[in-house]
């Protein structure tokens, strides 16, 4: 069967310089393992599927998939899937606001521009926050080769993925961190952040990695983003508006715009479609 397809740049107004997302249009009647395998095939970090919803007040029903699984809520297909169903002449029922419906539940998304690649921000998810075991903090510092002295703060952090989330010392430290993937891929999903110096153009550096379901280091990543973002603004290590950076390392320009808002926590960016055509599935 022929599908409409959208290749979607998030995190950028830039074409190349975000976070690729792989989106098909009309996926009612592919199963599990047909969607799995496509995603594989794609070989992104992940690969949403457009489906009718079925909770009345969703716009529309959202599945994402990695190389490695299906998740129940990511930032950057929330953001890419939002944009490619607006593009694809869909209509919400808000005119600023679009409801997303995924594995996590529904999703608020907040348009600002439809359909012109401006930028759109989610609603933050619940986060759940937990202790990180000191013997597993000490072996994943040990994969990331980083010393205890950078680390000034750890923290798992739920909000459907699950990640472990560093604070370091600054950004210098994070763009430095060369992972022994093998070793990391039996221990954790792991976000690193770290602050730029007074004065830069985004106040922090953000890096994922993710071995464990096929993606040793996405480019951008909203979920980690808003684990990140309630856990430091929930402790007083970052503004309630600011803008962090990801993907230097992988010759990207990722830019998540944060915005605590009237006790809602607002996760960001730009969209721009890269390529549109037909997958036949």
């Amino acid at each position: 069967m022929i599908r409409r397809f959208t290749q979607v740049d998030v995190f950028t107004a830039t074409p190349l310089l975000g976070n690729p997302l792989a989106v098909v249009h009309d996926a009612q009647g592919l199963s599990d393992p047909q969607m799995q395998a496509f995603a594989r095939w794609t070989n992104l970090s992940e690969t949403s599927f457009l489906l009718p919803p079925t909770d009345p007040a969703a716009d529309y029903r959202v599945r994402i998939f990695t190389p490695g699984g299906e998740l129940p809520f990511a930032g950057h297909p929330t953001l890419g899937s939002c944009h490619a169903w607006l593009e694809a002449d869909g209509v919400p029922r808000a005119a600023d606001e679009v409801v997303q419906q995924c594995g996590l539940g529904l999703v608020r998304v907040r348009v600002r521009v439809p359909r012109e690649g401006t930028r759109c921000a989610f609603a933050a998810p619940p986060l759940q926050v937990g202790e990180v075991e000191e013997d597993v903090l000490a072996a994943v510092l040990k994969a990331l080769d980083v010393p205890r002295c950078k680390v000034r703060a750890a923290q798992w952090l739920d909000n459907g993925p699950k990640w472990l989330g560093l604070l370091l010392d600054d950004a210098a430290t994070v763009l430095a961190i060369e992972p022994d993937q093998a070793m990391l891929k039996g221990l954790a999903k792991v976000g690193v952040v770290g602050p730029h110096p007074a004065g830069a153009e985004c106040q922090f550096e953000v890096r994922a990695f993710a071995p464990s379901i096929g993606v040793p280091e996405d480019p951008v990543t909203g979920s980690l983003n808003a684990g990140l973002a309630q856990w430091l603004i929930g402790h007083g290590a970052a503004p309630a508006l600011y803008v962090a950076a990801q993907g230097a390392r992988l010759g990207r320009a990722g830019r998540v715009h944060v915005a605590f808002e009237a006790g809602t926590l607002w996760v960001g960016g730009s969209s721009v479609s890269c390529i549109r055509g037909e997958v036949a599935l």
